[in-house]
């Protein structure tokens, strides 16, 4: 049989040409790195995502630690591949007329189903290796952001990168713009070297984020954070996070654009993730008057669809009070008078505050 060694040097040259830019491998046990997890939990800041708190049959938190989910995994292959475009960042998209989503929402296809792919095919050809060297096949399980695990933890001691002050993976090279798939599997693997925190004194995410999310380094309080706001949290939005909100329609990449290893993160070569014009800023009274057929259309195969409809009329609302211009006033009188009470309901606060005095 080969050594383990030998077996984790193949999976990171496998990783690498079937297209992904990063690969490495992290021991399933011993993560330090996941003690904060029950009492992150226990303080609030998961919101309204409930899955965070999946438990096993003997009431463990799954995410707590991997052997309570998957007491049979040893080793975690962890790949990583960069989604970074030549498009605008979020801090460049100044025209109060349009909105933001997401750098990595921009593609036609969803990037569970692209990258799960990859990770599909490295996985066949680990078991082929496995087979022509006589040896029975591992048993293995693969996710792309859909297992009950925090993959970050795991890059991170799979020497992916380190863990930001914005509790993004950092890679010094490829910078933050990576997605992440983790393959558990039974072999004892030799595991990588963690990388070392290359954040220092910088606090960039931090001042930057409007909504105050990460109220210290690296601590996110995802009730805060636009990404939650915009896309988990339905109904209504407290009225101190709206302003902070800005133009966001679905995620946010403030702490991702103003960081310095992503002044420099190479643009990637991988055509499924180039963007769609249209979801580049989009024009905020198209995603406003959008109808149910329409979304569907515009946003088959696309994570967008994770806001529903109604989230993301809301959201363009919150954004329309945001603007300060009052072109949106007669759009927002119609939104007022919306059939989804969550839509009428921000339209209302956007006529407010696009009427205040103050208000250009």
């Amino acid at each position: 049989m080969p050594s383990t060694a030998e077996i984790a040097a193949y999976i990171r040259t496998e990783a690498l040409a079937l297209g992904f830019d990063l690969a490495g491998i992290a021991p399933a046990r011993g993560l330090t790195e996941l003690a904060y997890f029950p009492s992150w939990l226990e303080a609030g800041h998961g919101g309204e995502m409930r899955y965070l708190e999946s438990r096993n049959e003997r009431g463990e938190l799954k995410r707590a630690a991997l052997e309570n989910h998957a007491p049979w995994a040893r080793s975690v292959v962890v790949c990583a591949i960069n989604y970074n475009t030549s498009a605008p960042h979020s801090t460049e998209a100044t025209d109060p007329e349009r909105g933001w989503i997401s750098r990595y929402a921009w593609s036609q296809m969803d990037y569970h189903d692209a990258v799960l792919e990859k990770l599909r095919a490295l996985e066949a050809r680990l078991v082929a290796h496995l087979a022509a060297s006589g040896e029975e096949p591992p048993r293995t399980w693969c996710y792309v952001d859909t297992g009950p695990l925090v993959e970050r933890a795991f890059a991170a001691r799979a020497g992916i990168g380190w863990i930001g002050k914005n509790t993004c993976v950092l890679n010094e090279e490829k910078g933050s713009w990576l997605f992440l798939a983790t393959m558990l599997t039974s072999l004892e693997l030799a595991p990588g070297l963690p990388a070392e925190d290359r954040c220092g004194s910088c606090t960039r995410c931090i001042d930057a984020c409007p909504t105050d999310a990460l109220d210290e380094p690296y601590k996110m309080d995802a009730t805060r954070c636009i990404s939650y706001l915009t896309i988990e949290k339905r109904g209504e939005v407290a009225l101190e996070l709206r302003e902070g909100m800005g133009n966001h329609l679905f995620g946010c990449d403030i702490c991702q654009d103003v960081c310095p290893w992503n002044r420099k993160a190479p643009v990637t070569a991988a055509a499924e993730f180039q963007p769609r014009t249209e979801l580049v800023n989009p024009l905020l009274r198209w995603i406003a008057d959008m109808k149910v057929e329409e979304f569907r259309g515009v946003f088959r195969g696309s994570p967008v669809k994770r806001a529903k409809l109604a989230g993301l009329r809301r959201n363009a609302a919150i954004a329309m009070g945001n603007s300060g211009d009052k072109k949106f006033v007669p759009q927002l009188e119609r939104m007022a008078e919306d059939e989804d009470r969550d839509v009428a309901e921000h339209a209302r606060w956007a006529l407010k505050r696009l009427r205040a005095p103050e208000s250009g």
